[in-house]
């Protein structure tokens, strides 16, 4: 990622102001319901933003639907396979993508109907979620937050990429879980989401993050 100028932003000041960019946010392909990625790390947290966003909106008159990823986790017999600390099946399988398209995204396509499944899988029991579908109306905007989300094709009309330099992420991301640094390192080089993302956040002091907003 090469050099970008950021400016130091509160938590609720971000909120807002994504707020009020997705009050305007028409999708490029006619969809009624804007897609919008907060895209990061677990241990940056996108799933904090999404909400945060989301009661921003809800302040504004606008409702939204926040869709995290850790529920469309394949079964642990799949992505559990290679063992329980291998990097590639993290990287590449462990989430079920191709529910996130049927599930997810399909709904909300041009002339779809908006009902969307807001989890499918509960990894804690390892067993279906059957969360009923939720009808989202035109105009409301789906917040999904969740790592790898910009190296799928996913149809977003806003990304947004929280983002943590390596020292960061190994300091924040729990001493049991650092098996999982090579799979964002290896995102950083294949697909550079600070780059690539419409929004880029800093958050590796997340007490004063900063964005190019």
């Amino acid at each position: 990622m090469g050099y970008v100028r950021l400016e130091a932003i509160t938590w609720e000041r971000l909120g807002d102001l994504l707020a009020e960019r997705l009050l305007d946010l028409k999708p490029d392909d006619g969809s009624p319901w804007p897609r919008i990625a907060f895209d990061g790390a677990p241990a940056a947290r996108p799933g904090e933003l999404a909400d945060r966003v989301s009661a921003a909106l809800r302040i504004r008159g606008r409702s939204s639907l926040v869709v995290g990823t850790e529920g469309f986790l394949r079964p642990s017999s799949v992505r559990l396979e290679y063992g329980r600390e291998d990097v590639e099946s993290y990287y590449g399988g462990w989430f079920d993508t191709g529910a996130l398209w049927r599930e997810v995204f399909g709904p909300l396509e041009p002339g779809g109907d908006g009902r969307v499944l807001p989890d499918l899988w509960d990894p804690t029991t390892d067993r279906a979620t059957r969360s009923p579908y939720v009808q989202l109306p035109p105009g409301s905007p789906l917040l999904l937050h969740g790592p790898f989300l910009l190296r799928h094709w996913f149809p977003f009309d806003l990304s947004v990429h929280v983002l943590l330099s390596p020292g960061a992420l190994r300091r924040h991301t729990p001493e049991t879980e650092h098996w999982t640094l090579p799979a964002f390192a290896r995102y950083e080089t294949d697909t550079d989401p600070g780059a690539t993302a419409d929004v880029l956040v800093r958050a590796d002091d997340p007490r004063h993050p900063a964005w190019n907003g």
